[in-house]
């Protein structure tokens, strides 16, 4: 575990006490293969009834957890940042090296001969890190919105759908967002615009978060957004609380992703594309130790 400590703080024992819990979730966050966002380790423990929904709790959080990873209490990979990511050139050791990420990186197109073609949106970026192994495993295109999509990613996801999916029955969008005024209207929004833009046979399922997974696993609300121009409609139909996705567990959102794609996707299909996968790199291996022979 990678905890350094770059100067001494003196805290609290009620401090102490709540970096103990925080590194507990991290250390079952970390067990799942996952790293946590701030806001997400924020809903664990208001979720766990430790501190209240509140924005003052949330900015306490914030730099209780900056004083704890310099004071080396908690460990510096557990927390990352999804917005502010460095763009690092890509570069390789040697032929060897290019040839192992080749290796790993190398997949044939998994949807070919699918009768559905199906892409996985997310309203938040900070979900990304959450969803994208459930998108690897599954060869499925992910989209992060950052709430209401820009008119240039909207018409460019529309022309891939018309690509992908011009020999396929049905499309797919399964999108994750919150229950709240804006949440529930971006699913309308996302479908009024690529049908704008020419996508036919589309269905944008909301698989989280709905009403049904609220009274299941009982996220903690927040108050309705009043000032959002559809919060009228949105109080009439839902009450005056909303709830964020991002409040559910990890495990419970990737069983959501996988039991989605696992309704439209053949199997057999895909295990047959994989396994041509696996006869082209061992044609990439035998060639490769000729050259370095």
């Amino acid at each position: 575990m990678p905890v350094v400590a770059f100067k001494e703080v003196n805290f609290r024992p009620d401090s102490l006490s709540r970096i103990e819990q925080c590194n507990e979730i991290i250390t079952d966050y970390l067990g799942q293969g996952l790293r946590l966002t701030l806001r997400q380790l924020y809903y664990q423990l208001v979720t766990k009834n430790v501190i209240k929904n509140e924005e003052k709790s949330y900015k306490k959080l914030s730099s209780l957890v900056s004083e704890a990873r310099l004071a080396g209490l908690m460990d510096w990979d557990a927390i990352e940042d999804r917005v502010r990511v460095p763009r690092l050139q890509q570069e390789f050791d040697n032929l060897t090296d290019l040839t192992e990420t080749a290796l790993r990186a190398y997949r044939l197109p998994r949807w070919d001969g699918q009768r559905a073609y199906a892409e996985l949106w997310v309203e938040k970026d900070a979900l990304a890190g959450v969803l994208t192994p459930m998108a690897s495993k599954y060869h499925v295109t992910m989209m992060v919105n950052r709430g209401y999509s820009s008119q240039s990613a909207m018409y460019e996801s529309a022309q891939r759908f018309l690509e992908k999916a011009a020999d396929k029955d049905e499309c797919f969008i399964f999108y994750l967002g919150d229950h709240d005024p804006s949440g529930e209207d971006m699913v309308r929004d996302i479908r009024d615009r690529m049908e704008l833009f020419g996508v036919g046979n589309l269905r944008v399922d909301k698989v989280a978060l709905t009403m049904d997974q609220i009274i299941l696993y009982n996220p903690p609300p927040n108050p309705a957004k009043t000032t959002d121009p559809r919060a009228g409609d949105y109080i009439a139909k839902h009450g005056d609380e909303s709830w964020e996705v991002d409040a559910l567990p990890p495990n419970v959102l990737q069983k959501i992703i996988e039991d989605s794609v696992l309704d439209v996707l053949d199997l057999k299909l895909m295990d047959q594309v994989k396994r041509r996968e696996e006869s082209d790199k061992k044609k990439l291996q035998k060639a490769v130790e000729k050259i370095d022979g």
